[in-house]
């Protein structure tokens, strides 16, 4: 039982903190209105990391909903969308992690989870986006490539970087609070290079936004 329990306020506590970080961070990186970058797949994905992939998928459907109810401005279709969107990357992620618990299963499943995540939202736009966009599915056809795939594959990104770099301090937090921990130690330059690859990743992603916002 106090098990449970301690599992139920890590969840809660990952929920909340999703939940912040969409809220005050988010940042459109397109010409589409709706399609806004935010951090909150990063704290989830973490949470996989560290409770599992259903625990993941969990914390997904209680921040999506939460976002349809107060933000969000695309309703019900938007919060079926966010949940595919976290989902597909997360908890991918978080299951190649859960049977491949070292660094570099952490790599892997978050380059898996991005490549999901994309392939899976582009499938997704082409089907429901049209419902709430007032165009025909043979225009959506026509944003795919331009417009969504360059957003995924960016926000995809983004998650990526911005975890390799956070994850391994925020487990050293978790473990020292005595909750389960990510990774197990690892030593030598194989460390430091996912870093410089991870912080290379983000400065290219940033750059490539604001490319595509006309500011450089």
């Amino acid at each position: 039982m106090k098990t449970d329990v301690k599992k139920l306020t890590l969840l809660a506590m990952f929920a909340a903190v999703a939940y912040i970080v969409m809220f005050v961070g988010r940042i459109p990186i397109s010409t589409v209105d709706f399609l806004k970058y935010d951090p909150k797949d990063v704290v989830i994905v973490i949470c996989g990391f560290t409770a599992g992939p259903l625990a993941a998928l969990a914390v997904t459907v209680v921040v999506a909903l939460i976002e349809m109810v107060t933000v969000s401005s695309t309703g019900v279709i938007g919060f079926f969308m966010n949940v595919i969107s976290t989902a597909a990357f997360a908890c991918t992620a978080s299951f190649v992690y859960k049977k491949k618990h070292t660094l570099s299963g952490a790599a892997g499943g978050l380059a898996l989870g991005g490549v999901a995540m994309v392939a899976v939202m582009l499938a997704w736009n082409y089907l429901v986006t049209p419902l709430y966009m007032n165009v025909t599915r043979e225009q959506l056809a026509a944003m795919l490539i331009p417009v969504f795939l360059p957003f995924n594959a960016l926000k995809a990104s983004i998650n990526i970087a911005i975890t390799l770099i956070i994850y391994k301090p925020v487990s050293r937090v978790l473990k020292h609070i005595g909750t389960p921990s990510g990774e197990q130690p690892h030593k030598g330059s194989y460390n430091k290079a996912v870093l410089v690859v991870a912080a290379l990743l983000l400065v290219t992603s940033i750059l490539v936004v604001l490319a595509m916002k006309g500011i450089i």
